[in-house]
């Protein structure tokens, strides 16, 4: 017993050993990895089959399409904005809740794991696309088109990590109201793809619309409005309300349409005028600002309620120890 004592309080003693860069790094690239995938998994779990396509060289069922890790179509631009941006977002708040002493380190080591994932899909889904089109011009501007709409996409998915990873308060709630709308849809994608798209329950797409309305509501709450400088993220967040889902109405819209398919000049009228007349006070914006707001402002009052009791109750405290 004698000698055993003296190495458990010596074992006690011994100091913690801090991680390396190399394991801050290969976890943070983990970390992208996995957020990566899980953006991608609504998309995967449908079996991820090619969607039919209007330029595709042959006749074939949609069961025979080949595999592709990425929904390659102009109907489902927003959802591939949706897929790619949640994995960028998952990984920046992943990083923000471990909260690492080498933050640049591991958020760069964190866009490589994402990017990683979303590279890997990118080859493979525009390969077998391109192997399945039909030889012209419309389809080197669908295929180009499409390309560009994934770089963007994957754009998006890095400003929202590095957005949402900051220990910056405001530039983390700026990040959350940007991925509002995309993981309302992601999550809607979740839903069609468990249930099926016959299944799905009526309710979900009016639920749906209230939901970044929410989302942005509770990043405002935790936001507050103190400094002064964290108004920036308010207006931001209730820009982003607005502008968003009508960006997203009218790219659905004007792709979703062939009649005026492979006409620039046209596509970009309509698009103008879809815009325009979501952005209007008959878009249906307003409700959902509101909320947005009403939200954020009950939080930042149960806030301010709960600091003053806590507050309180510490003073209290402290006089009954004097006293005593």
């Amino acid at each position: 017993m004698s000698h055993s004592e003296p190495a458990t309080e010596q074992s006690h003693r011994l100091p913690l050993t801090r991680p390396t860069k190399g394991s801050d790094a290969a976890r943070a690239w983990l970390i992208g990895l996995l957020a990566g995938v899980l953006g991608l998994s609504p998309w995967w779990i449908t079996g991820a089959r090619l969607p039919l396509q209007n330029l595709w060289a042959t006749q074939v069922w949609p069961d025979h399409m080949p595999l592709a890790l990425l929904p390659l179509s102009q109907y489902e631009l927003t959802t591939i904005v949706a897929l790619l941006t949640v994995g960028g977002a998952a990984a920046g708040l992943s990083i923000r809740i471990w909260s690492p002493a080498r933050r640049r380190l591991v958020t760069w080591c964190g866009v490589g794991g994402v990017f990683t994932v979303q590279l890997v899909a990118t080859i493979q889904s525009f390969s077998v696309l391109h192997q399945g089109l039909a030889p012209g011009s419309m389809s080197s501007l669908y295929f180009g088109g499409l390309l560009a709409g994934v770089i963007g996409s994957m754009v998006a998915a890095l400003v929202a990590l590095v957005l949402i990873s900051s220990r910056s308060t405001v530039k983390a709630t700026i990040g959350c109201g940007l991925m509002a709308v995309p993981l309302t849809s992601w999550a809607v994608e979740w839903v069609v793809g468990v249930m099926g798209y016959i299944n799905v329950p009526t309710a979900v797409p009016s639920i749906a619309r209230w939901v970044p309305a929410i989302l942005a509501g509770c990043a405002l709450a935790w936001c507050g409005f103190l400094p002064a400088r964290r108004l920036v993220a308010w207006v931001l967040n209730l820009a982003f309300l607005w502008v968003i889902p009508a960006l997203f109405t009218s790219v659905q819209y004007v792709l979703g349409t062939r009649v005026s398919a492979g006409d620039l000049p046209e596509m970009l009228l309509m698009s103008r005028q879809i815009l325009a007349a979501t952005l209007g006070p008959d878009g249906g914006a307003l409700p959902t600002l509101l909320l947005a707001v009403v939200i954020g402002l009950l939080g930042v009052g149960v806030r301010a309620v709960v600091s003053r009791r806590r507050s309180r109750q510490g003073v209290d405290s402290t006089g009954l120890a004097a006293d005593s």
